[in-house]
């Protein structure tokens, strides 16, 4: 079989730390063009790893017979419209997240895929961890019995990324560490709740530390900073969504806020069990012969979500395997991270279409 041959737009910290060294490690996959507005970046990264096609326009390198897949990168304001013009010109999409900056880019993504009968996936490297899959069998199995509350969210003490650069920008990102954080938690949150339908949302936003330079976080390091640049976006949210099973999920996000230490958690409770997992830990919370017992499941500590995630979607071009993830569920997170926005907006709750 021959190799799937990837154009990538957009060469930043994310690409060069979770998207290429997954496409290296694929047998099946060939970088083969790169574009981005930094053509000194662009020209760096394809002598270091010898490839031939150097674009400035992404138009040009979707435009190229020899590109099967394009892997978007972007500033998040460029997914949709990057991924819908290499939908509509035949090639197979995988972005980096968020899907989109509002619902509408999204449907318009959705409705690509669809149309031209590609395969368009979206980054959702927290599925594809050893913990995440246990738990989803976990519940699949019936072991929680009915999941009707629970509540997610990643708080950083001090982690603002590219301050002052497009990720600070609401214009370019959509948003602060709600659409950069949130939509990791949420998604894997609802995925091991069985992707219930989410009808209504409310939520508060605040911005309290745009003028702090204090980094303890290894993520801060994402994006470029920009001495004097803007920041008109939130540095904490906090949600509240309902689904059409009667289901509830609490969610905060956080970029920069007054606790102890950075930290990803989901908490899930169910009619027979519920759950706690804090970045890597996790325990169960349930009954055995009468008796409450918390247990605790030996699972490796294994981070290569993306990896697997990237692997996975070879696996869906090539015909091996069925995706985990869908479009329409790209549509979903961006209603629901976007009412959030709009709830904070009015003081109140917005309805789900």
């Amino acid at each position: 079989m021959s190799k799937l041959r990837i154009g990538v737009v957009g060469v930043g910290n994310i690409f060069k730390h979770a998207h290429l060294p997954s496409w290296l490690s694929h047998p099946d996959a060939e970088i083969v063009a790169v574009c981005d507005a930094n053509q000194q970046a662009a020209q760096k990264l394809a002598d270091e790893h010898g490839i031939a096609k150097i674009y400035s326009d992404y138009n040009d390198l979707i435009a190229s017979d020899e590109v099967d897949v394009v892997n978007v990168c972007t500033p998040n304001l460029y997914h949709s419209v990057v991924s819908v013009a290499a939908l509509q010109a035949g090639k197979h999409v995988f972005c980096e997240k968020p899907d989109a900056i509002n619902p509408d880019e999204a449907v318009k993504m959705a409705e690509a895929a669809k149309a031209s009968g590609k395969v368009l996936m979206v980054m959702r490297n927290n599925r594809f961890r050893p913990v995440s899959d246990f738990l989803r069998t976990y519940v699949d199995k019936g072991h929680m019995g009915e999941i009707y509350t629970g509540r997610c969210g990643w708080v950083r003490r001090r982690g603002i990324p590219g301050k002052g650069g497009w990720f600070t920008t609401k214009e370019l990102s959509g948003g602060g560490p709600l659409i950069d954080l949130g939509v990791h938690m949420i998604d894997l949150a609802i995925w091991i709740m069985g992707n219930p339908k989410p009808v209504a949302v409310s939520g508060s936003v605040y911005t309290k530390f745009a003028g702090n330079d204090l980094n303890d976080s290894e993520h801060g390091a994402f994006g470029e900073k920009k001495t004097g640049g803007t920041f008109d976006v939130e540095d904490l949210a906090t949600g509240f969504i309902r689904f059409d099973n009667g289901a509830t999920l609490q969610l905060e996000c956080s970029w920069a806020s007054n606790v102890e230490n950075e930290g990803r958690f989901i908490e899930l409770r169910g009619t027979k069990s519920g759950f706690s997992l804090f970045n890597d830990d996790l325990k169960l919370f349930t009954e055995i012969e009468g008796t409450l017992c918390n247990v605790i499941p030996q699972l490796p500590k294994d981070s290569g979500g993306h990896k697997s995630n990237i692997h996975h979607f070879i696996d869906v071009v090539q015909g091996k395997a069925d995706p985990i993830f869908l479009p329409e569920q790209g549509v979903d997170m961006i209603k629901i991270l976007c009412a959030i926005y709009e709830s904070a907006k009015l003081g109140r709750e917005i309805r789900l279409d």
